[in-house]
């Protein structure tokens, strides 16, 4: 007899932080993140830059009504007790000019400094300043920006073949990042460069995003934080009441939901015949 796989229980936490969402993008897996807020009750929820894709809205407006849920959403959040922070990065850049202002009870800051449960300050950025490309060559990184978007496309319709296949999703540009050497380069520099910012500050550690690659590791005695991206690995960091920092994978989590909806499924009577006429209601009784 099969097991039965019951579901996740709610997800209660102490903070949350989300980044790299880039509503806007046909990318942006707007429904997994409408399940994950729904999922998830927490005291403060940091919204740390890449919110929403100015870049991509300025070559191409894309705002389907899923998008706006999720703004929607994180509004009512707002309203109901969630300290919400958005701290904006490079790609929704055009809120910078409206830090120390509040919209709907979100709150935006350049920067925050977060203090843990267990006594530990974390200093919250989104991470641009300290990427080289951004800040010394911001065409190139225009550029970067329109083949990431084409990775995306190509990766939309092949895992849509995977999932016909019953294959798992697979992150093609994540791939490419992990076997060039220069793209494995960039992330240990960008690392580095945010941990030694944070130990300048005297702070016990920071929690950033923009390179979507999520990870927690000590960095010359900085807690380095980065809590990925909503576009291809569906991660959170999150903080637990005790103070205990973890990254979420929200992805395995919707695979767990899936896996104890089939069961249920499976239980369900199959549907009748229809049996449209008297000749047809005879050989049905028969056979």
């Amino acid at each position: 007899m099969d097991k039965t796989i019951t579901p996740p229980a709610p997800l209660h936490m102490r903070t949350v932080w989300i980044s790299d969402l880039h509503l806007g993008t046909p990318g942006c897996q707007a429904e997994a993140l409408l399940e994950f807020l729904r999922d998830v009750e927490c005291e403060t929820l940091y919204l740390v830059g890449d919110i929403i894709d100015g870049w991509q809205l300025r070559r191409n407006w894309y705002w389907p009504q899923a998008h706006n849920d999720v703004v929607q959403k994180l509004l009512r959040k707002a309203r109901k007790g969630t300290r919400v922070i958005f701290v904006p990065g490079n790609h929704d850049e055009f809120a910078r000019k409206y830090v120390e202002h509040s919209f709907g009870g979100v709150e935006v800051m350049d920067e925050a400094i977060h203090v843990t449960a267990d006594g530990r300050r974390l200093w919250i950025t989104h991470g641009d300043l300290f990427d080289g490309v951004i800040q010394c060559a911001k065409w190139l990184a225009y550029v970067g920006d329109f083949a990431y978007e084409f990775t995306l496309k190509v990766n939309r319709h092949f895992n849509r073949l995977r999932a016909k296949l019953g294959m798992p999703y697979w992150s093609l540009s994540r791939y490419l990042k992990l076997k060039v050497k220069r793209a494995v380069s960039y992330v240990s520099d960008f690392e580095v460069a945010v941990a030694r910012e944070a130990r300048k500050r005297k702070v016990d550690g920071v929690v950033c995003g923009h390179i979507h690659h999520a990870e927690i590791r000590e960095i010359e005695g900085v807690l380095y934080c980065n809590d990925g991206d909503w576009v291809e690995s569906l991660t959170a960091l999150v903080e637990h009441p005790d103070g205990r920092l973890e990254i979420l994978d929200f992805s395995a989590r919707l695979e767990h939901q899936a896996r104890a909806a089939r069961p249920a499924q499976a239980l369900l009577p199959k549907p009748a015949p229809v049996v449209s006429t008297a000749r047809e209601a005879e050989e049905s009784l028969v056979n």
